[in-house]
């Protein structure tokens, strides 16, 4: 990892505000975005290890949304002018606390409109054989699950409704599957 490592986006970070068809109509700050519940675009990226193991993790409980929850995706919000696929990189890096990941696999989008508020969702995949440092202002607790024990878990573990959803998605599409 350099020391460049990109910095998480604070609340005051300005994201582009979309449409229901993903069309950007204006900019707000992160924490005004959440606030007043304007459509923004995420990126979700389910990381797997060499061994075919899904890196799983708890929130911390200082996170803007969802704090303590779990996740079996990492990712974020994209920035105003980044790309889906600029933010999938740079999200897996920081949160997986690796550098010169390869570039996640796009895999489907869809619009969430749930628990939190509503923002269009871009789904990836990638594989991380570095070993992870997890950014400790994001990550509390992690680690890679083989996907039956994550199945599992569903039932029992408070889990971000946004990322529950996409991997819902992804096991009706059978894109989990060897």
């Amino acid at each position: 990892m350099t020391d460049q490592q990109p910095q998480p986006l604070s609340a005051d970070e300005v994201l582009d505000i979309v449409d229901e068809h993903d069309r950007i109509v204006g900019q707000a700050p992160r924490g005004e975005a959440y606030a007043r519940g304007l459509r923004h675009r995420c990126v979700f990226v389910l990381a797997r290890d060499g061994e075919g193991r899904i890196f799983v993790h708890r929130r911390t409980d200082r996170k803007l949304v969802f704090p303590s929850h779990y996740d079996m995706f990492v990712g974020g919000v994209v920035g105003t002018g980044e790309s889906y696929d600029e933010a999938a990189l740079r999200e897996a890096e920081e949160e997986l606390g690796v550098d010169g990941l390869d570039a996640p696999t796009p895999l489907f989008r869809f619009l969430y409109e749930g628990d939190g508020g509503s923002w269009w969702s871009a789904v990836y995949a990638v594989r991380c054989d570095l070993a992870v440092r997890p950014q400790e202002e994001e990550v509390a607790w992690w680690a890679f699950l083989p996907q039956a024990e994550l199945e599992e878990r569903l039932g029992e573990w408070e889990w971000v409704p946004d990322g529950l959803e996409a991997f819902q998605r992804l096991r009706k599409g059978s894109f989990l599957c060897p």
